[in-house]
């Protein structure tokens, strides 16, 4: 039995479990503490009224005998799929079809599937900093890595001309952890004259007023589009991600994908989401994002708030890791990104509820005395 080598390659620069084990030993101080969670990148408020009452339906009608569903069809129920195509119709003009659609539970599993399809032999390039499961799902199939070097001085926004000997880019929009999204006439740039494919992600395009790329995916071979229903829709728990791009990658990606990974409840909450309404959720954020971002500078200790158009901010500090420390001593979880190349010093905060962001700047307060 021999372990994959290329596992060890992986620079340990963002494991969920860091954070996890920093939480427990935390709890077990004090098992009545309350912990606000500002270190991933998910929203903080309840499920809506409308998805509570769809997983309630769900839920009841698998408890009958007329209502029961077992597995359902291998890639999951055509309804969901279906009524995607119509959301983007009506909402951006864009006219899809299913089989332009893949949903899946998450684009982690989506990243993995495009592993998949293509040859080993491929070489993929990515931002500097970027997400890095990204490069770390690559590292461990054994592909050769090129890394576009970016940082404040260009905004986090290298453009991968001339000369780039790559196959496959990476590029997240607005970028994780930086908050930063490529314009579209940058994006659009990109698409047409990089000759291979190009894996674009949205998870938190709905904070960014550069919006998705789903018009632009439309007539375009090398074009993928990574899109997620955790941040802006609260889906985090019961995972929904999808995938848009042409025809034949996604038939590709249906074919590798692990059958069943998607439960008929989660698919209805889904579907109760699609026609929801967020952009009174996504203004709350958006405003909370941009009074935290006018705040911090007050500080003596941070040098940086470097712009943002997700639901977080990277923030530059002289004591990253005595920040982080402290904060969670508060009871206070951030992402400390200090590790990640271009980011040393750096914290990554999720905008919260407001009492939470005022929680966190109360701490903030006593932290500077």
């Amino acid at each position: 039995m021999k372990i994959n080598k290329n596992y060890q390659n992986i620079e340990e620069t963002y494991l969920f479990s860091e954070v996890a084990e920093r939480v427990r030993k935390y709890m077990e101080q004090d098992h009545g503490a309350s912990l606000i969670k500002m270190g991933i990148g998910d929203v903080t408020r309840p499920l809506c009224k409308s998805a509570v009452e769809a997983l309630h339906k769900a839920a009841d009608e698998m408890g009958t005998a007329e209502g029961f569903h077992g597995y359902g069809p291998e890639q999951g129920y055509g309804f969901l799929r279906d009524a995607i195509a119509d959301y983007y119709q009506r909402e951006s003009g864009v006219k899809l079809f299913s089989d332009e659609i893949f949903v899946s539970d998450g684009a982690k599993s989506d990243l993995g599937n495009i592993l998949d399809i293509f040859d080993q032999d491929n070489v993929v390039a990515v931002t500097d900093p970027v997400y890095p499961v990204y490069v770390d799902t690559n590292v461990m199939a054994g592909r050769k890595i090129v890394k576009l070097s970016s940082s404040s001085d260009n905004g986090f926004l290298p453009m991968p001309f001339p000369g780039l000997e790559a196959d496959i880019i990476y590029l997240c929009s607005p970028n994780n952890p930086s908050g930063n999204a490529f314009p579209k006439a940058q994006l659009r740039e990109i698409c047409d004259r990089f000759p291979g494919i190009v894996v674009i992600d949205e998870a938190y395009a709905d904070f960014s007023s550069q919006g998705s790329m789903v018009r632009d995916a439309m007539g375009r071979d090398n074009l993928i589009i990574l899109q997620t229903m955790s941040k802006a829709r609260a889906m985090a728990g019961l995972r929904i991600g999808l995938a848009i791009s042409n025809p034949e990658i996604i038939h590709y990606m249906s074919n590798v994908k692990y059958p069943y990974n998607l439960s008929r409840p989660a698919m209805e909450k889904a579907l109760s989401l699609i026609d929801k309404p967020i952009d009174e959720e996504v203004s709350t954020i958006v405003n909370e994002r941009d009074r935290l971002s006018s705040v911090l500078p007050r500080y003596a200790f941070v040098k940086k708030v470097f712009p943002s158009d997700a639901n977080f901010l990277l923030v530059r500090v002289d004591d990253a890791n005595g920040l982080y420390d402290y904060l969670l001593a508060q009871g206070i979880i951030v992402r400390n990104r200090t590790r990640v190349p271009g980011c040393a010093g750096c914290l990554r905060l999720t905008v919260g509820l407001p009492a939470e962001n005022d929680a966190l700047l109360n701490a903030l307060d006593q932290y500077s005395l």
